[in-house]
């Protein structure tokens, strides 16, 4: 076809006119809905259009120029016309591919335009947009989407088979020589002539042109300055003169080697900066993505609840504060993270990296923090981190962040197929505590360690323990509480002050604007984020990272429980401090008469050796279920009676979950109390939903929680982690839930990143390339069907797809999936002639068969209806609930059989199949299965799960029942009622090949005689005492699949035969509205502290067990005392 027409100049041309026609006629015949993507100039093959409307932009605007292959109208490569596939997923296929580079073309061009919008007058940028189009690279792709693989492959293209190939590579980590290898057999393997690239590197060259790309730039192997824009040719740094390129061993600069041997330079330090613009547009170029960019206000749920960031007041004020920013939905809020990290997964090698992550917020609950749409911004190369010079390379970010403020970018919005002013705005930080001085240029150390009171941080120098301690946390009760007199059980000392402000932006700028010098105080520089326009008015700035707090909280609580070295804040140096504060002189280090060792009174939260055999006993020998990702049980060391080795999130467990259970027993009630306190405030801060009036009353918690662990602890135990817990519920309060801002996502991340590194001579530069190849194949995931990606990836306890086993019993469609081999199970039904174990065959059939009845919509009426002709026969009988039950528990499978068969003969058409179906009961061969994976829960029965080192037997089941106070109670009240019980069997029920349901037969305890709850509301389980155990027809020891949900038991060291239950938790689920999220899985009563501890000296001391006895002179010679303050930045150990 001739396609010269494409570039005559005149478009009134009668040559030019019937080009267009022909190119309609062609397009139109290969298109099914009437329109077509239009070539002109100005759409750029990124909207559909009518015929007329195509006809009036190639007339009026022009031909797009270089598009001579017509893919995206039908056309080869070749120039012939394609027979359209008959095969759908062929056709599918390539499609994907071509929406892949579709996207990627209305993106480009765009950024063309946007690049030449100040060049000339509009004839002239159109003119060099289309010759930058003609020369680009992008077209080759293009070719590669068309080109076989093969001589007459029909199924797939070069670019199609790279891409894919190129992702499963990724996708599982193979090695590039392992890849290199597996290249030269498919070589081997295909016909000649293909196109497959021979070798990694080749490959790469063609995948790179689909991703993004990085910059590096030189800096100051002191931190000094960026080698950057009119910096970028200097040689020395203009503050401490260093050069910015290597030295050679002998000492000799790389530019001397450069002129004699001609080798290429090498900088001292390297930033690679990662374009954050590029990045922000790509998520509206993808059509999968960008209509999820708008969902905080197309489809957020607005019911005064926090589940976002959106639903907070640091959202809702910025918003009202900038409402021209706020009024463009798609517009970006993001947050940016930060820390080092040691790329070679080795303690014996000092390095540290820091990348810089920017978050996007717009995305909903579910995906927002996946690692698929965090964004390496910058990765600043070691062996030294920046320190507080991370300003120096944050220039390029915020020299981005400016722009996408000030001006922003135009963007194409592949939702809408329009461009828009892209605009972004940094909403805070997120970093561990060494970090957040970093970045916020408050020092976090020494006497004003805390950087939300600031100057008003109330600190104590312990001159025996060489450090800080941080109490006084009796200003944020209320002014007339009791605790503000009371001296004797806290420092010695009443509380009169309120409870500081955390600073504003307006008030750091002033306070910075009053220092002479900036770094002689705990002010060591301003931020650069002050520099943006809108930094000073954010409510919060920096987070307080409540990961790496709730892990140092638990270190010292677990640390000091039992003793353990280098965790212990308990120690002689902690009681000589009590001695020089003069405050309880019952905990003092004591003489015995003629003795020449000190002893130390055991303190109240001192376990004795037998309280701590039982404590790391609990934790050894618990089973948690496999929703838990963390196995705490392998830090537990029996015969030292310590946990070593402990991970964030063992901590992050630990502190919710374990160890109110292992404290249980082993400490004084007032300790145990107290400390569950603290795993309920942990557990009720990180909880996915939030309410503003909930919140406020956790601060308070916080405030008592604080001051009852300052009368029971010694001032050591009060290091600055523990204080900043009094202030994580008003952040949450501020910027929503923790979720959105602690470091776990992030420190995933980063292992991630350290995957990446393959040439430890260059870790950075691994890091890069690795990052580059992930991120382009995350996009090209969003494109690919029929292929495993992360985006389609089922997880590990999927349950499967729905499974309509009859869609007209409601109780037949059901979510699940077996798990192990099935096995035949045939129950023999026959006449009973003798007890057998045939016969309890029989009862276990008609216990099945009768459950399903009772639970299915379409049996209710029946149910009903026997119940109201026993009720007739037997007038003179006052039927009790329980006796009803119970009677047609015994009959109605029977009843209900013969009673449909009777309606049957007489008016067949008034029972509906499902209820024919229903009465003529199950075959007699079930499906049996090991393990069961429904409601987002795996279930395994007792047998499977017995060599297992997870728990996943246990179930618990919610329902309606009549509760009895005795056997002879005729008034009993309906409730809601938990039974707990162990998974033993799992069947599948068969009738008659028509319907299947699936059924749990478990253990039931008794909730009577082997449920209780403790003192501290626990809930306890007996299995000594169980309800029955199915041997008689009106038993019920089966329950629906969907029924259950999930729970595990914990032995109860201290009484025997007992078990606590705690609930498990699903992963990944979100409430979207409708639950609040104080509600707790389990019936865990919210213990509240009050006036009825004791206070008294006694309770410091623990008077049933002995003393301590310790060795003065070995104390006393490593004593050195400091009557002041050491340095700050270097002087004390606040983890």
């Amino acid at each position: 076809m001739d396609k010269t027409w494409i570039n005559l100049r005149s478009r009134a041309s009668e040559e030019y006119i019937r080009g267009v026609t022909s190119f309609l006629n062609f397009a139109f015949e290969r298109t099914e809905d009437g329109k077509i993507w239009c070539p002109c100039v100005n759409c750029v093959n990124t909207y559909r259009v009518s015929r007329r409307d195509a006809f009036d932009h190639l007339i009026c605007d022009g031909f797009l120029k270089g598009y001579v292959r017509w893919i995206f109208h039908g056309e080869q490569c070749d120039g012939s016309t394609p027979p359209i596939p008959t095969n759908v997923e062929e056709r599918e296929f390539e499609h994907d591919v071509h929406n892949l580079l579709h996207d990627m073309m209305a993106d480009r061009v765009v950024n063309n335009a946007e690049h030449n919008y100040h060049s000339g007058d509009v004839s002239t940028r159109l003119g060099d947009h289309n010759h930058r189009l003609q020369g680009d690279k992008f077209f080759d792709l293009l070719k590669d989407a068309e080109v076989p693989l093969y001589p007459n492959c029909k199924k797939i293209s070069k670019l199609s088979f790279i891409i894919y190939l190129f992702h499963i590579k990724c996708f599982n980590g193979w090695t590039n020589k392992s890849f290199n290898s597996l290249l030269e057999v498919l070589k081997l393997a295909l016909p000649d002539d293909n196109t497959l690239p021979g070798s990694y590197h080749e490959m790469k060259k063609i995948i790179r042109e689909l991703g993004l790309g990085y910059e590096k730039i030189h800096a100051c192997p002191n931190d000094c300055m960026l080698f950057w824009k009119e910096n970028e040719n200097r040689e020395i740094c203009l503050k401490c003169g260093a050069s910015r390129w290597k030295e050679t061993p002998n000492g000799v600069e790389d530019e001397d080697v450069d002129t004699s041997s001609g080798k290429k330079r090498q900088a001292a330090k390297i930033l690679r900066w990662f374009p954050l613009i590029p990045r922000l547009q790509r998520l509206f170029m993808s059509s999968n993505i960008a209509p999820l960019m708008t969902w905080h206000e197309d489809s957020r749920k607005n019911d005064g609840r926090m589940r976002h960031p959106a639903d907070s007041l640091a959202w809702k004020s910025f918003n009202s504060r900038y409402p021209e920013f706020s009024s463009d939905p798609r517009n970006i809020r993001l947050g940016l993270a930060s820390d080092g990290f040691n790329p070679f997964r080795t303690l014996s090698v000092t390095h540290s990296t820091w990348p810089v992550i920017v978050v996007p917020y717009n995305l909903p609950p579910w995906i927002c923090m996946k690692q698929s749409n965090f964004i390496l911004s910058l990765l600043i190369s070691g062996p030294k981190g920046p320190g507080n010079n991370i300003d120096v390379y944050m220039q390029p970010l915020v020299a981005e962040l400016h722009e996408l403020w000030e001006v922003g970018v135009e963007t194409f919005d592949a939702a809408t197929n329009q461009t828009f002013q892209l605009r972004a705005a940094l909403m805070w930080t997120i970093n561990d505590f060494p970090a957040y001085a970093n970045l916020s240029g408050w020092s976090t150390r020494g006497e004003f360690a805390c950087p939300c009171c600031g100057y008003n941080t109330a600190s104590k120098w312990l001159k025996h323990s060489r450090k800080y301690c941080y109490m006084c946390h009796r200003r944020w009760l209320d002014p007339d509480h009791r605790f503000r007199t009371d001296k004797n059980s806290f420092d010695g000392t009443e509380e009169h002050r309120s409870a500081p402000s955390p600073p504003t932006g307006s008030d750091v700028l002033r306070q910075l604007e009053a220092l002479n010098e900036i770094g002689d105080g705990p002010w060591k520089k301003k931020s650069i984020f002050f520099s943006l326009p809108y930094w000073e008015h954010q409510l919060l700035r920096h987070n307080l990272d409540v990961m790496h707090i709730e892990k140092n909280i638990c270190d010292n609580i677990l640390g000091t429980l039992i003793g353990q070295e280098g965790k212990n804040k308990d120690t002689y140096k902690s009681r000589l401090d009590l001695v020089e504060m003069g405050i309880r002189s019952v905990l003092h280090p004591q003489t015995r008469i003629g003795r020449s060792t000190l002893y130390l009174p055991q303190a109240s939260y001192q376990m004795t050796l037998s309280e701590k055999n039982t404590f790391v006993k609990v934790l050894k020998e618990m089973k948690t279920p496999d929703e838990y990702s963390s196995n705490v049980s392998r830090c537990v060391h029996l015969k030292q009676r310590k946990l070593l080795g402990l991970k964030s999130y063992d901590c992050h467990l630990l502190m919710q979950e374990f160890l109110p259970i292992a404290i249980r027993g082993t400490l004084p009630d007032k300790v145990c109390i107290i400390l569950i306190e603290v795993s309920n405030f942990f557990k009720d801060l990180c909880s996915k939903v939030l309410e503003e009036s909930e919140l406020d009353r956790l601060g308070l918690r916080a405030a008592s929680i604080l001051c009852e662990l300052e009368k029971i602890f010694p001032p050591s135990f009060f290091t600055i982690m523990m204080h900043l817990l009094i202030h994580l519920a008003n952040e949450a309060k501020i910027a929503g839930p923790v979720i959105y801002r602690w470091m776990y996502p992030v420190e995933r991340y980063l292992s991630v990143l350290k995957s990446f590194v393959r040439n430890r001579a260059h870790p950075e530069g691994s890091i890069a390339e690795g990052y580059l190849s992930h991120e382009c194949l995350t996009f090209c995931s969003r494109y690919l069907e029929g292929v495993e990606t992360v985006f389609n990836r089922l997880g590990r306890n999927n349950d499967g797809e729905n499974q309509d086993l009859g869609s007209e019993v409601t109780i037949f469609s059901t979510i699940g999936r077996p798990l192990g081999r099935k096995k035949q199970l045939a129950f023999h039904v026959k006449k009973r002639k003798k007890v057998s174990r045939l016969v309890l065959d029989e009862q276990g059939l008609a216990q099945a068969h009768r459950y399903v009845l009772f639970n299915s919509d379409e049996v209710s009426p029946f149910i009903k209806k026997q119940e109201q002709e026993i009720k007739r026969r037997n007038r003179r009988k006052r039927f009790s609930p329980f006796e009803m039950q119970k009677l047609q528990s015994e009959t109605f499978h029977t009843w209900f059989r013969d009673h449909v068969a009777l309606l049957d003969r007489q008016v067949p058409s008034s029972v509906i199949d499902v209820v024919k179906w229903l009465a003529r009961g199950p075959t007699e061969v079930v499906k049996r299965y090991s393990g069961y994976m429904i409601n987002g829960f795996r279930f395994h029965t007792t047998r499977r799960e017995k060599n297992l080192k997870t728990q996943n037997s246990g179930v618990v089941v919610t329902s309606k029942t009549w509760s009895y106070a005795t056997a002879r109670d005729k008034q009993p009240v309906e409730g809601e009622v938990n039974y707990y019980g162990v998974l033993k069997d799992i069947v599948e029920l068969n009738y008659s090949g028509r319907f299947r349901v699936v059924l749990f037969k478990c253990d039931w305890v008794d909730i009577n005689r082997g449920c209780k709850k403790d003192k501290f509301g626990f809930t306890l389980v007996n299995f000594s005492h169980l309800a029955h155990r199915g041997n008689n027809l009106v038993d019920e020891p089966f329950v629906l699949a969907s029924q259950v949900k999930k729970v595990y038991f914990v032995k109860d060291e201290t009484q025997l035969g007992w078990k606590i239950v705690k609930h498990a938790k699903l992963r990944d689920v979100f409430d979207m509205g409708g639950v609040s999220s104080f509600d707790k899985d389990e019936a865990l009563e919210q213990l509240v502290l009050d006036d009825s501890i004791d206070t008294s000296t006694s309770s410091w001391i623990r008077n049933d067990v002995g003393a301590t006895g310790l060795d003065v002179t070995t104390d006393m010679e490593n004593e050195n005392i400091e009557e002041d303050p050491v340095n700050e930045e270097n002087g004390e150990d606040i983890f």
